[in-house]
């Protein structure tokens, strides 16, 4: 028993001293960089850009702390009221990457008219800055904001490249990171080809748009069924609880096990279904 407890000892030693013995490496660094610059563009495209990433933080611990209460409160179940704590932390964040998704198929379609836009003003004369500005007042109506920005930042700072960079990091979008970036790339070496590069590029756009409207309806129906088989057990589990037998059978060993088994289960299952049914993004290559 004495060398088990100095075994204990050793190791609850080691593991407090962990952080300065084996500092973290740095592709770990790397890594979350990575990480949460990928979280940071997905607040930017859901039109949360300018909110502080501990604020959000914050609001997701305080949205799992109250739903975990509220559950606790009404059916006095703590490993159901801790799952839901859990799942009211992450739902922020889920919301957060649903509306970044939603929002950057909806702008997928509108890219290849912002590209005609530019055409037309290219071959009117119309220098490269004054032509991305007049998006604001001729472009999508979804994008207009975004382009006012621009031609706001512009007309102040007169610098294309950095007026560019800000807007890639508005919208967060690999479409108009390709559109921007060949547009510098002709501000600064020059040349005629620029019209029928971008016609090309509308051209793959709207056959790529096309393809993935047809996948994606092919997909809906298996990944709503999907998402329902995983709602309806917890659906049924919250039903049960509300009857005092069920409660104090959930509050033993054996109840705590099963919905822990059960939480394992879904979150695995949730996690295979949308592996399955997502399609590849493109990856922002000119950040």
């Amino acid at each position: 028993m004495t060398i088990l407890l100095g075994l204990l000892l050793a190791a609850g030693l080691i593991l407090a001293a962990s952080p300065w013995l084996f500092p973290p490496r740095r592709t770990t660094t790397v890594n979350d960089r990575k990480r949460a610059g990928r979280f940071r563009a997905a607040l930017a495209l859901a039109g949360l850009g300018r909110v502080p990433f501990w604020a959000f933080v914050a609001l997701s611990g305080l949205v799992g702390v109250l739903s975990g209460a509220l559950v606790q409160a009404l059916l006095q179940v703590s490993a159901l009221s801790l799952c839901t704590a859990v799942v009211g932390s992450l739902a922020p964040a889920l919301l957060v990457r649903w509306r970044s998704r939603t929002r950057r198929a909806a702008n997928r379609a509108l890219w290849p008219d912002v590209v005609d836009h530019l055409v037309g003003a290219v071959r009117s004369g119309l220098a490269l800055p004054d032509a991305v500005a007049s998006l604001a007042h001729h472009g999508p109506e979804e994008l207009r904001p975004d382009f006012v920005a621009f031609e706001k930042d512009y007309r102040s700072t007169a610098s294309f490249g950095g007026c560019l960079d800000r807007l890639k990091g508005t919208l967060a979008d690999p479409i108009p990171d390709r559109i921007f970036e060949t547009l510098r790339m002709a501000r600064e070496v020059g040349g005629s080809d620029l019209p029928i590069v971008l016609r090309s590029l509308a051209a793959y756009l709207r056959e790529d748009i096309a393809i993935r409207a047809e996948v994606e309806a092919r997909q809906s129906w298996v990944r709503n069924a999907a998402k329902l088989g995983v709602a309806a057990p917890w659906c049924i589990l919250l039903l049960l609880a509300t009857r005092p037998e069920a409660a104090l059978a959930y509050n033993s060993a054996g109840g705590v096990l099963l919905i822990a088994g059960g939480a394992a289960v879904s979150a695995v299952a949730y996690r295979v279904m949308l592996a399955v049914g997502r399609l590849p993004q493109e990856r922002r290559w000119f950040r």
